[in-house]
This record gives structure tokens, C-alpha cells and sequence, in this order.
């Protein structure tokens, strides 16, 4: 169950604004990979029912936008295309859309004093010295990272960064089915599902495919 009891001992400790931070598509075969981010300050109160996105259905989790993005001091949603995870590998396409994510988040004028990140790995700081060449926004500073292990099931902030990543990269790989709706995506949102994989077998990858991947190769 999520609580603040992760964002009180930073609050705590003299932070005035908490962001966490969560990832989802990293192990999709199609579409980008996308960081939320959702700042909090101070407070003892969540919307109801928020919880880790993959506890929840999806008609949940778009009932559940609105009240997250008014809870929120801010909030955004940073993504990397199937070519950016190809050309830099998956942990800097994540670092990459984490910061637009940030950079976002920063140009609304909230400043972070810290980020809760979900899980044991932190890929979200020490970036990459030539990652900074894209634009503008890839160039923010990251705030101190905390790392939380199952961040996503105990920690208000990076649940509702978790949902907001959710329903908006599903919306994504949902417009994405119907330019090729023989894989699946409107159901699959690009992971390997078993039709995924047999169109991948048929008919090759789609331009929205992280070729560098092992993907099914053409039956022949």
C-alpha cells in the first residue's frame, strides 16, 4: 500500500519538494520507453485508490489523471523513440527521458530538492557526457536520487508518476495500432505477446521497433 512515509523523511530533512520518478515500456519490443514524474511538497493526504499502475486496470488509472495532476505541484511525462533506445542503449534512452521529463517539470518553475526513483538501479543520474546534445531540456541538473525498491507499491509520489507513464504511453502505442494493427499494440502496447511476436515472424519489424532488440526473425 502506498503511503508519504518515504517523502516526510525527506521533507523532513529540509527537502520542500519531492519528485518521484517511474519508468514504463522498458522491456517492450515496440514503441518508446517513458519516465513520469510527479513533484509533491508537503502534505498528509493522496487521491484515493492510487497504487502502483500495474495493480491497477486501465479504466482505473484514467479516472485517477485528473485528481493526480491536480495533487501534483507538477508533472510530466519524458519519453525516448524505439531509434534514441537503438542508437544509446535502453539505460540512457530511460536517463534521456527522464530529463525531458525534469526539464518539463522545470520549466513550470518548480524546483526538485530530491527524486524518489523506483527500484535498485539508479539510471537517472551521471549521464552519458554526449548525452547532452539534443536540446535544451536534456540539460538539466538531477536532484539527489533516492533509490526505492518497489517504489512504485509504497511511495505516493512515484505511484502517481507511475500512472501518469502508464496512460500515456498506452495512449501512444493505442494511436501507433492503427497505422499497424497487424501487432497488436492496442492490446499488447508493444510487449511480446504471443500475436506480437508472430507478426514480428510474418512480417518483419515496423518502424516503431527497437531493432537493435532480439526480435523474431522472418519466417521463411
Amino acid at each position: 500500500m502506498v503511503s508519504l512515509d518515504v517523502e516526510t523523511t525527506l521533507w523532513d530533512a529540509g527537502a520542500r519538494v519531492v519528485i518521484g520518478v517511474d519508468e514504463v515500456g522498458r522491456g517492450a519490443l515496440a514503441g518508446p520507453v517513458s519516465v513520469g514524474v510527479a513533484a509533491v511538497s508537503r502534505c498528509d493526504a493522496w487521491p484515493e485508490g492510487l497504487a502502483d499502475s500495474k495493480r491497477l486496470s486501465a479504466a482505473v488509472r484514467e479516472r485517477l489523471i485528473p485528481a493526480i495532476r491536480s495533487f501534483t505541484l507538477a508533472h510530466a511525462v519524458g519519453h525516448a523513440s524505439p531509434q534514441e533506445i537503438d542508437e544509446l542503449g535502453i539505460v540512457a534512452a530511460l536517463r534521456l527521458a527522464g530529463v525531458r521529463a525534469l526539464g518539463a517539470v522545470g520549466r513550470t518553475g518548480v524546483v526538485a530538492d530530491a527524486v524518489l526513483l523506483d527500484g535498485s538501479h539508479d539510471w537517472l543520474s551521471a549521464p552519458a557526457p554526449d548525452l547532452f546534445s539534443a536540446d535544451a531540456d536534456e540539460t538539466v541538473a538531477v536532484p539527489p536520487v533516492t533509490m526505492v525498491v518497489k517504489g512504485d507499491d509504497t511511495c505516493v509520489s512515484i505511484a502517481a508518476a507511475s500512472v501518469l507513464a502508464k496512460v500515456e504511453r498506452d495512449a501512444l502505442m493505442r494511436a501507433a495500432h492503427d497505422d499497424h494493427p497487424a501487432y497488436g499494440w492496442a492490446a499488447n502496447k508493444g510487449y511480446g505477446a504471443h500475436g506480437h511476436l508472430a507478426a514480428l515472424r510474418e512480417l518483419g519489424p515496423s518502424p516503431l521497433h527497437r531493432v537493435s532488440w532480439r526480435l523474431p526473425a522472418v519466417a521463411v
